[in-house]
């Protein structure tokens, strides 16, 4: 076990329907204090379900998930999930959806007004508080969803393809709005994508997941400097070496 790791993922599997279905078997990683790590794999390696494994949302069939050294059996303070759809109460303003996991939380009135309004300015929502759901646009829902993830102050952020329902340009405005936040607040960070681009922008190491059964095939470093320009890292030759790569290990998988 990796000494020094903040997520552990240890020879776990998610088997369903009495063993007859899998979602991922023997899986090993981990997660280094800190580091944005992106997990890039085909529909049905069981992405999902591992972060859901990671965040104590379901639990493995066998083998465990450990953070800080402790395993992981239920939701616990500190790690926040981001889904890829939205997940927003309709029925509540931009500011009561951002307050809402503080408000579950039993927080104090003050805090949860003070930390509203920052992380809703953070996000770029300033002035959109008293606004609906239905009247935003699908990049400012999603600003909502990372504004409550990140108001409960969580050491770890789990995302689940929070990007991959926007039009192209907002996905990369919104890229480069979490590559700023991450400068700012450093967390502990897994995000899922199906999108080699993404993954090799946003994280410092990329795990590669084939399917039939669910795993993880290999991880690579991604060694472009941080603060990290998107522009810049997609004119690296070694980006392009990297994406030719990881393009040849999903290809197989995405043309059956």
């Amino acid at each position: 076990m990796a000494d020094g790791a903040k997520i552990v993922i240890d020879r776990a599997s998610k088997l369903f329907l009495e063993g007859t279905v899998v979602a991922f078997r023997n899986v090993e990683l981990t997660v280094r204090p800190k580091e944005i790590l992106c997990i890039v794999g085909p529909s049905g390696c069981g992405k999902t379900t591992l972060l859901r494994c990671i965040g104590g949302l379901v639990a493995p069939t066998s083998g465990r998930v450990l953070i800080d050294g402790a395993a992981v059996d239920r939701p616990r303070a500190g790690v926040a999930i981001v889904f890829q759809h939205f997940g927003l109460l309709p029925w509540k303003t931009v500011a009561a959806n951002v307050a809402f996991g503080l408000r579950v939380a039993g927080a104090p009135r003050g805090e949860i007004a003070e930390r509203t309004d920052h992380y809703t300015k953070l996000v770029g929502l300033a002035g959109f508080e008293n606004h609906y759901p239905y009247q935003l646009s699908g990049g400012m829902q999603q600003r909502v969803g990372l504004a409550r993830a990140l108001a409960t102050n969580p050491e770890i952020l789990l995302m689940d393809e929070p990007f991959s329902s926007v039009d192209a340009q907002t996905r990369e405005v919104l890229q480069e709005e979490l590559l700023e936040l991450h400068e700012r607040e450093r967390r502990t960070m897994i995000f899922i994508t199906h999108s080699i681009d993404e993954a090799l922008v946003l994280g410092d190491r990329v795990a590669v997941m084939a399917t039939h059964p669910g795993r993880v095939k290999e991880v690579l470093t991604v060694d472009f400097a941080r603060p990290r320009d998107p522009a810049a890292v997609r004119g690296e030759p070694r980006y392009a070496e990297l994406r030719n790569h990881i393009w040849s290990e999903l290809r197989p998988a995405a043309v059956t």
